[in-house]
């Protein structure tokens, strides 16, 4: 994966500094002042931001320099519009700002032909949503937006649902133990007249579960929980979660014991 490379837009990445937090902190103060020196070694700093940022958007057939030099160009406005006055990190604001960049670029040279009318609202929710980012120091939830433009929340979400990246029936969306579920094995199959029967017999065995089981089920496969935080949240060990939920999955599967 191109996140690996050690050169990338003839940097070595393997080189690249790291700046503490308080350097960061001092350096953002100078930006304020004009020091452009400053600027350019909070750039140069901040460059590995821009990498764990880009991880995000790989396989899409992009090339990794351009989204490089994309993710720049978002680093770059998160200096110029950070507030130092805020008890807030560089990086909380900053990771939203070149996330923000790349999916512009990337909604910008999609293939999918979106409507002018919803495409201009898409931009305006993009504009909102930068300008949110710097005023509160932190990224805005739809609601937010939507009051911002003055506009109904459903129609912003379908706007910017709108140019939001095709997603590959290959996508996994669940891992566990090597046991990857991927967005192709959701998709039900239309023409199988014995689906209802299987519906109606995994009804069955949901039913017969305990309240525990049923909502270890639900944190696990639903809320996408971890088996600790099951554990946590309903009080018991994480062993006896991991036991539980194999038990239950082969309950429902009908695999005797």
């Amino acid at each position: 994966m191109y996140y690996n490379k050690v050169d990338i837009c003839g940097l070595d990445t393997s080189k690249l500094t790291v700046l503490k937090e308080s350097e960061k902190t001092e350096l953002l103060k100078k930006c304020r002042e004009g020091d452009h020196n400053a600027r350019e070694k909070l750039i140069r700093g901040n460059l590995r931001l821009v990498l764990s940022v880009i991880q995000k958007f790989t396989g899409r057939g992009e090339d990794p320099d351009d989204l490089f030099q994309v993710g720049c160009i978002g680093l770059i406005k998160a200096i110029d519009n950070f507030n130092t006055e805020l008890d807030v990190r560089f990086s909380t604001y900053a990771v939203p700002m070149i996330s923000g960049e790349l999916r512009r670029y990337l909604r910008d040279n999609t293939p999918v032909r979106v409507s002018r009318s919803l495409r201009d609202l898409a931009y305006r929710a993009m504009q909102a949503r930068e300008q949110l980012t710097a005023r509160l120091q932190r990224e805005p939830d739809i609601l937010e937006i939507a009051k911002e433009i003055d506009v109904p929340k459903a129609e912003v979400v379908t706007a910017l649902e709108s140019i939001s990246e095709p997603l590959s029936l290959y996508e996994p969306v669940y891992s566990d133990g090597g046991d990857t579920l991927y967005v192709l094995d959701q998709i039900g199959d239309g023409t199988d007249s014995s689906g209802w029967i299987e519906e109606l017999s995994f009804r069955d065995a949901i039913s017969a579960l305990s309240e525990r089981e049923k909502r270890i089920l639900y944190l696990r496969f639903f809320r996408g929980k971890t088996q600790v935080e099951v554990a946590e949240e309903i009080g018991i060990s994480q062993a006896q979660v991991s036991r539980l939920e194999k038990n239950t999955i082969d309950k429902v599967r009908g695999v005797e014991k």
